[in-house]
């Protein structure tokens, strides 16, 4: 294996924090885990400790600490337990890493050795080139010496060996190098990125292995953002022109783009916790990025450009304890619940043509608006809509459904021209000029399931919105008060929906309905993300998302009704409801002057 040139040792990663030697703390405390340099015997061997940063403070470990319930060991790591002990996390992360369900074949140490040993046993063979996998992904060596260098390739190349089906992981050099800091040879470190990339836990995942993976998760990140950092989104939607580009960035942002300190502080509680801690920080970045830029606003064009040197430069906006507060501070909805919107986002990817063995994308993914054209909003402010919508539809351009221009003013014929298309986009313009809609995440033939009385139906993913005389949206209550419900245990079945306050005031009997659940056509379906069967609500009112019948259309309801169309389609009615939590979204009573409904354009 050749040396690393000159120039290879700093590596692509951010310099790192202060510039003297570590300070290895002894604690010796009877309530403590004795833990010095010595408990780990070869550990630091691959470090350039003039690059290290200081420990900041003492490590006080239990005794007991790899003992303690699954929620405390949680508990211990986000609040920095064995950050102020480089030889605390020596000991630990190989223990941790030990406790991840794997696959049963999993390559180890002995592994290692012996394919390291054939591949660079020979000193005839000088070098070896990194796996293709690593492609257009940064190597970052943080505060690795020339040797640790050197070994993280050999790891690498070792990887891409033995895990053949590996087309695209952007984490792995970066989760590598890091460990490699805390490990006594290259054969601990590749075991622990074997366990990891062989993790077999269910909705749980460490290290995506393909293009579409990886792609999925930027787009799940999108969905996040979108809904948990609204201000952040609305700002870059505003620069960017396109807004997955940005965050198809998202992990870079931690990995390399985090110094060592705050990188290392990441990966203590990563171990743990998984994917849904590194979307929970990106998260955190986003909304102090937001905070950083918006005295002056996004100084160029290049957002993403601005949001990497914002990043790169962390420390002067907020510590890691901060941030990592922050993170945890974000209610995030359950593993399971991101697992199935990931799925749903990789099921969109690979309707546009990606596979799990592609490992560069070949198209362009996002929407042309160039030749958008609607007699209710311009290109600019769809755009804006569009940038609100789940990531997964984002990727399909607009098809107009439905326009009373084109097809009158008929609610039958509204039906059926928007039946068989989930979801869609309802856009109202008021004879006022004021302009309002919604995003409906369900067909609309759902309402045939109520049978003779209505019901209503959809998914928390439903939002209604203003794009005139102001750009707002508003979505589930429980998105922004996600501490209202709880999710509900597998065997639990879910409770019928109500059925819905007559639109424009006409009065009707009510019935259960049987909204969103898989048919017999449908068994083979995720079931959808955010559907209301999977959360305990604090009352019926909190889903009522969309409900149509030969009378009209309603969208949210409880206490009011956020949308009503009367079946003319010409008349509507407008107030606060307790589903979306919003204003009336233009004069509450009005006269539609257009409206049109829009779909999705499948490849």
């Amino acid at each position: 294996m050749a040396e690393p040139a000159a120039g290879e040792a700093a590596g692509t990663g951010p310099e790192a924090l202060g510039s003297s030697p570590v300070s290895i703390v002894v604690t010796s405390e009877a309530d403590t885990w004795d833990i010095d340099t010595s408990s780990c015997p070869g550990c630091g061997q691959f470090v350039d400790w003039d690059k290290m940063p200081e420990a900041q403070r003492p490590a006080q470990i239990p005794r007991d600490v790899l003992d303690r319930p699954p929620k405390e060991l949680k508990r211990l790591a986000r609040e920095g337990c064995w950050a102020g002990s480089h030889a605390g996390r020596a000991r630990l992360y190989p223990r941790l890493i030990q406790r991840v369900s794997c696959r049963l074949v999993t390559p180890d140490a002995p592994v290692y050795r012996d394919v390291a040993g054939r591949l660079f046993g020979k000193p005839s063979v000088s070098s070896h080139p990194l796996p293709e996998f690593l492609e257009g992904c940064p190597v970052p060596t943080y505060c690795l010496n020339p040797h640790g260098v050197t070994a993280l390739k050999k790891i690498l190349i070792c990887v891409g060996a033995l895990f053949p089906d590996i087309t695209h992981s952007p984490l792995l050099p970066a989760l590598a190098a890091l460990l490699l800091h805390y490990s006594r040879d290259e054969a601990q470190c590749f075991e622990s990125v074997s366990r990891l990339l062989a993790s077999n836990a269910p909705h749980a995942a460490y290290i995506d292995q393909s293009f579409l993976a990886h792609q999925a998760s930027c787009m799940t990140f999108g969905d996040l953002a979108n809904k948990h950092c609204p201000a952040a989104h609305k700002l870059i939607a505003g620069a960017a022109a396109d807004v997955l580009e940005v965050y198809s960035e998202w992990l870079r942002w931690l990995f390399p783009g985090l110094p060592f300190a705050y990188a290392v502080r990441v990966l203590d509680v990563f171990l743990l916790e998984g994917q849904k801690v590194l979307y929970r920080i990106a998260l955190a970045l986003l909304k102090q990025f937001r905070l950083s830029v918006a005295p002056a606003g996004l100084q160029g064009s290049d957002v993403k450009a601005e949001l990497r040197a914002f990043v790169a430069n962390i420390a002067e906006h907020v510590t890691v304890e901060k941030l990592l507060e922050r993170a945890f501070g974000i209610r995030l909805f359950s593993r399971k619940e991101i697992w199935l919107l990931q799925m749903a986002n990789r099921k969109a990817l690979m309707e546009r043509g990606i596979t799990v063995v592609q490992r560069r994308p070949s198209f362009h993914l996002a929407v042309d608006m160039q030749n958008f054209s609607s007699s209710v909003v311009t290109a600019q402010e769809m755009r804006l809509v569009w940038s609100w919508i789940p990531e997964r539809f984002s990727l399909f351009p607009p098809l107009l459904l439905f326009s009373t221009s084109r097809d009158g003013c008929s609610l039958q014929r509204f039906y059926t021209c928007c039946e068989g298309y989930e979801p869609t986009v309802l856009l109202i313009k008021t004879t006022d000029g004021e302009v309002c809609g919604a995003f409906l995440s369900s067909d609309w033939s759902e309402r045939k399931k109520s049978g003779a009385t209505s019901g209503f139906f959809g998914t928390g993913e439903c939002f209604v919105f203003t794009v005139r005389p102001e750009a707002e949206r508003y979505e589930w209550v429980l998105i922004k008060k996600p501490e209202l419900a709880k999710a509900v245990p597998r065997s639990r079945q879910r409770s019928p929906s109500p059925a819905p306050e007559s639109p424009l005031g006409s009065s009707r009997g009510s019935s259960p309905n049987h909204l969103a659940v898989p048919s017999a056509q449908r068994r083979g379906r995720l079931s959808p993300f955010l559907a209301i069967r999977h959360f305990l609500l604090p009352s019926k009112t909190a889903s009522m998302f969309m409900c149509g019948s030969r009378d009209g259309i309603v969208i949210g309801g409880g206490g009011g009704q956020a949308l009503s169309l009367d079946a003319s389609l010409l008349w509507g009615h407008t107030e606060h409801c307790e589903t979306f939590d919003n204003p009336p979204l233009c004069q509450e009573n009005f006269q539609v002057q257009l409206l049109e409904v829009w779909g999705f354009q499948s490849a």
